[in-house]
């Protein structure tokens, strides 16, 4: 059995066409209808869009939340239309509030309609789906899943923090279970994207990039703006050392105390905030006479990963019909494995 990660930026945008032959492969060519409207998603939305966009954490019955789910599921049966086992989530701060609407939308999906001639000579196909189980959990017990029962096989107490790009989490998590009264959710990458966005509009004129483009580029040390290559590097360390500052390190304060401090003595960081040196320092100018901070070795897919394994679970141990699907903010996350007896299996597209 292998293990396989998908992951497209989670933007899309409305389109009037069918884009013929500009990709390379379904990942970077996902084109989706919806009530026959057409919709293009991810890498293609980046290169083909003119202001792709997402909302912040979208509830299942909007538009944006419908159309990643889609395409995460149509992306698990390139190779394998067996019935599926879904594991999905949320944050804490909207888990108790969509878990139910999630869970009935996921279930009452049928069919897919999408457009593989981006990538292929085909015309529009419909996908018919088969999803017999799903469960919803909080994003933090995907990631601490994956910690405990994944490659990581971590042990015994420790913190974890989750850099997402919507939300910020935090939370203690033990051998017995999570300590809620330290678990943590406050606004996350978003508010740095937002000041360097605002920073960079009062020197230059920005046209019609939106923020999410806008925090593709803050990955980067340039930006080319008027024809012009300017260096984001001071400003990225300026802004992100006022995220920390500023947002999360006054909630940590309140959510651990010393007391947790005597039980756990590691901070593991994961999310996309998780890939700016910027921001390990400041964890570890913060705790480092107390606890060691530690970034997870897959940092982007760690959640979906723990999603996967909860799957997996759930079908008793059959690999090949269970996934995780992590639809966040920045990206949208697929882990599956694939079974060598059924690689060769195509998909039921009709």
């Amino acid at each position: 059995m292998k293990k396989k990660n998908y992951s497209f930026p989670s933007m899309f945008e409305a389109t009037g066409e069918n884009l013929n032959y500009v990709s390379k492969d379904l990942i970077n060519g996902i084109q989706i209808y919806d009530e026959d409207q057409s919709y293009i998603l991810g890498n293609l939305a980046l290169s083909e869009g003119l202001s792709p966009n997402k909302a912040i954490n979208s509830a299942p019955n909007e538009l944006d939340y419908r159309l990643f789910l889609k395409a995460g599921i149509l992306l698990s049966c390139q190779t394998n239309n067996r019935p599926l086992t879904i594991t999905t989530g949320f944050p804490f701060s909207t888990y108790q509030i969509y878990r139910k609407l999630a869970e009935k939308y996921i279930l009452g999906i049928e069919s897919i309609d999408y457009y593989p001639g981006t990538y292929s000579n085909k015309k529009k196909a419909k996908l018919k789906t088969q999803i017999q189980k799903v469960e919803i959990l909080p994003e933090m017990i995907g990631n601490i899943i994956a910690l405990r029962a994944g490659e990581a096989n971590a042990d015994g107490n420790f913190f974890i923090v989750s850099l997402g790009y919507g939300t910020c989490e935090a939370v203690l998590s033990t051998d017995s279970g999570i300590v809620h009264r330290t678990a943590a959710s406050i606004t996350g990458m978003q508010y740095a994207v937002d000041l360097f966005m605002r920073s960079l509009s009062r020197k230059y004129y920005l046209g019609l990039k939106t923020e999410k483009q806008l925090d593709m580029v803050f990955r980067n040390d340039h930006i080319i703006l008027d024809r012009k290559k300017v260096s984001i590097v001071d400003l990225r360390k300026n802004v992100l050392e006022r995220y920390y500052q500023h947002v999360i390190s006054p909630v940590l304060r309140r959510s651990f105390n010393d007391s947790d401090f005597e039980k756990a003595d590691r901070i593991y960081l994961t999310g996309g905030g998780a890939l700016f040196p910027e921001l390990i320092e400041s964890f570890k100018n913060e705790f480092s006479e107390i606890a060691s901070v530690e970034v997870v070795k897959n940092p982007l897919t760690l959640t979906s990963e723990g999603y996967s394994l909860n799957s997996i679970m759930l079908t008793g141990g059959d690999k090949s019909t269970a996934i995780g699907l992590d639809v966040g903010n920045a990206n949208t996350v697929l882990t599956q494995y694939e079974s060598d007896k059924y690689e060769s299996f195509k998909p039921a597209f009709s």
